[in-house]
Parts: C-alpha cells; structure tokens; sequence
C-alpha cells in the first residue's frame, strides 16, 4: 500500500523550486556574504533578494524588518531575551518583568519562559482558553499589570488549527498603555517600558494571510519548513532597532545588523526566500484546496462512522486555518467517551502506512489527552482519543477517503484486539 501522509502541521516536504533555489545557491554563491569578493557579493545579494521576498509574504514595510535566525524556536526565545534585557536598559527597570501567554503556546514559547522564571529572571501568567480553542482579548486586559513588559499568543495553534484574535489582542494592549499614560501623567508614563506583543505564526503562514501592518504586531515568528521551505526560521521586528529593539543572544562577526551574528547560510537563506514566494503567488488557490479537502474530511469521517461510533471535532464553528482538524474518535451513547486512545490509534495507523498526528510534533511520544484540548474543557475520556489531521498541497480527495476507511477500520481492529486481550 502506498503511504498516506496527513501530518503537514508537523512539517512539511520541501517543494521542488525551492530545492532548486538551494542547490544552484550552493553550487553558484558559496562565497561568505561578508567577503568584499565578487563570490561574497553575490552571496550577499541572493540573501537580500531573499529578505525582500519574506518581508512581501507577511507585508513588512521594509525588508530590514526580517531578522534571519536557524528557526522558530531561536526566534522565540530571542524574543524573551530581547524584552527582558531592553526593560534592564529602561530609565525605571521592573524588579521582576511580567510576560503574558496563552495556556496553549508550543514548547518553543512556554518553556523558555519557565527556564526564564526558574531563575528567577521573569514571572508569566498563562492566559485560560475559550472552548471555542482561541484566546479572549479581554482577558488580555485583566492580566496586563505595571510590570508586564511582553504578550506572546501564538496565532494559530499547531494541534486545532484554531486561530486567535491578534489585532484585537494589539488592540487591547495599547488601549490600557493609553490608559495607563493618562493615569501616571505624561513625564511617568514616559519612564515605563513599553508592552511589547509577539505572535509565533508558523502554523499560520502558508495557508492564511498573514499581514503584519493589519495585526500591529510588534514581532513575528517565521518557520520555513511549516510552509515547503527548509528547515530555517526568521524573526520579523517591526523598524528593529528603532520601533522595537533587538539584543543578540551571542555575539561574533556581526552579521544580520549584529541582531544576529554567525555566517549566514546563504543557500537555506535562498530556500526560505523562494517558499515565501511561492506563498505570495499560490496562497488564494491553496487555501482554497485545504478548505475543500478538510470539508470533505469532515464530513466523511462523520457519515462513513460505523454504528455506535462517531467524530467530534475540536474548535468546529471557530476560525481555523484551512487545512487542520482535530478530532476525536467516540463510542456514541449515553455516555460519550473516545473509543480508543490516541497513541494505540496512531500507532497502529502508522503500521498501515499512514501517518496522522497526536498533537505537537515535539512531544507526540507522550500518552494521554491532549494539554491544549484539556484547556478548551474538553472532557479527558475525549481528549484521549484525539487525532490531528492536516492536509498538504499534494493531498487528494481520493486520499481523504482512503484514509477515513482506513481510521474507522483501525478503530475496530484496536478494540477487537483490547477485548480479545481481557
């Protein structure tokens, strides 16, 4: 049987162009892009063209605006670092800086900051989620304080594809500084460090719009290999080092404007420049297939559910990135509960030659529901049973309807096996 692969939210194979974009660069511009050499020129020339095109994909007003890093996690936690070194610069420094996330962040966002707290460097407050899966900008508002210098809430989360409301989230934050100037009085409110709001987009970008200047964000986070692109990243800092600062993790040669030093990897760098491409040109037509396809997935998974058994899908009815959806499989009756648990369902899926996901990628090897589901309040005898279904550019009706067949028939098989096993 050929393999079914349904796990694009985990990453993503590389499209064809973009392979070509890294190979030509490698064999053609292997000069350092420092080097006043005609082979470094060029290299630094294909980086800059590269720039251009990541800035046009998420509408930054200048290229300088992008920041390219090894990925999402690096860019992540250079913005932790970044935030929590300006409010030490600060004419009126906290003591101990406030940051604001969701309950539902990936690890790249929550861990650092636990790192951060545990030495004692920050506090941070996790922000409760609607059932709906998204973040209430009004309980933003509740938990910004004098000391909050930064808000992180992912756009679109990696497990239910459920996005939050980030303008209004933007909105909100510099409603109460407003606030809060005309409360401390101009020559105050001048000395307080500003709240600064960060989106992780990886799972966004590539299959909604993503525009910068319409959310008013003041940092982005980029992940090439969420979108066909190689496994690199980038940060968008809105006028950096003006508008909104950006201090080096390490130091060395002081590449990227000194925001981000090492020799750039001039051929990834190409990559990620032809995907965001890509991106820009294709972005109407693809998410319009995802949208067909899930639709359809949804639907099937429901009609073709044998009797007794049936599918709820997490975040229905909410705004969610076209191309996921997380379900569970259920035992229908008077008391609802998930016919198996994820992990037996995903394992014995992939043994036919499929491949779905149990939440985030980075940490599927754990059994039990899902934290993120868990958040929404969806009951754990559900959540244990979850599976996240994600489409790609290559995916086919047909494809959704073979693996459908192939979920329902592994149900039955996992639970003929658990009552042989009693």
């Amino acid at each position: 049987m050929d393999s079914l692969y349904f796990d694009y939210n985990a990453t993503t194979p590389i499209e064809p162009s973009v392979l070509q974009a890294i190979s030509t660069t490698l064999e053609n511009a292997w000069g350092n892009p420092s080097s006043k050499a005609p082979a470094g020129q060029k290299a630094k020339a294909i980086i800059q063209a590269a720039r251009i095109k990541v800035a046009e994909m998420i509408n930054a007003k200048n290229s300088d605006d992008i920041v390219f890093t090894s990925g999402g996690t690096e860019s992540n936690n250079l913005v932790f670092h970044t935030v929590l070194h300006e409010n030490l610069l600060s004419t009126s420094p906290v003591t101990l800086p406030h940051v604001i996330i969701s309950a539902i962040e990936h690890p790249a966002t929550i861990l650092p900051l636990e790192h951060l707290a545990a030495a004692n460097r920050c506090t941070f407050t996790l922000l409760p989620i609607r059932p709906t899966g998204d973040v209430d900008p009004e309980e933003v508002r509740l938990q910004l304080r004098q000391e909050t210098v930064l808000v992180s809430v992912m756009l679109a989360n990696n497990e239910t594809g459920v996005v939050s409301d980030l303008k209004r989230i933007v909105e909100v934050v510099r409603e109460w500084e407003d606030e809060k100037c005309r409360e401390d009085g101009a020559r105050e409110a001048g000395k307080r460090t500003r709240v600064f709001v960060h989106t992780d987009a990886a799972q966004a970008i590539g299959k909604i719009e993503v525009d910068v200047q319409d959310l008013g964000i003041d940092y982005l986070t980029i992940v090439g290999h969420k979108f066909y692109g190689p496994r690199i990243g980038a940060l968008y800092a809105r006028h950096p080092g003006v508008a909104t600062p950006i201090h080096p993790m390490f130091f060395g040669g002081g590449q990227e404007r000194g925001f981000r030093p090492g020799t750039e990897n001039t051929g990834m760098i190409a990559g990620l420049g032809e995907a965001s491409h890509l991106v820009v040109a294709r972005l109407h037509t693809i998410s319009v297939h995802y949208r067909n396809l899930i639709a359809h997935f949804e639907t099937q998974i429901r009609v073709r559910a044998p009797l007794g058994f049936g599918a709820v899908i997490h975040g229905e009815g909410a705004n969610r990135i076209p191309n996921t959806c997380n379900f569970s499989v259920v035992r229908v009756g008077a008391d609802t509960e998930g016919a198996t648990t994820a992990m037996a369902l995903v394992k014995r899926l992939l043994e036919k030659g499929v491949t779905v996901g149990k939440g985030a990628a980075c940490h599927t090897g754990v059994d039990g529901p899902s934290a993120t589901l868990l958040a929404m309040q969806v009951p754990p005898v559900i959540a244990r049973s979850a599976i996240r279904f994600s489409v790609g550019r290559e995916t086919k009706v047909e494809d959704v309807d073979r693996v459908v067949a192939l979920i329902w028939e592994t149900v039955l098989e996992v639970l003929g096996d658990a009552a042989t096993a009693k």
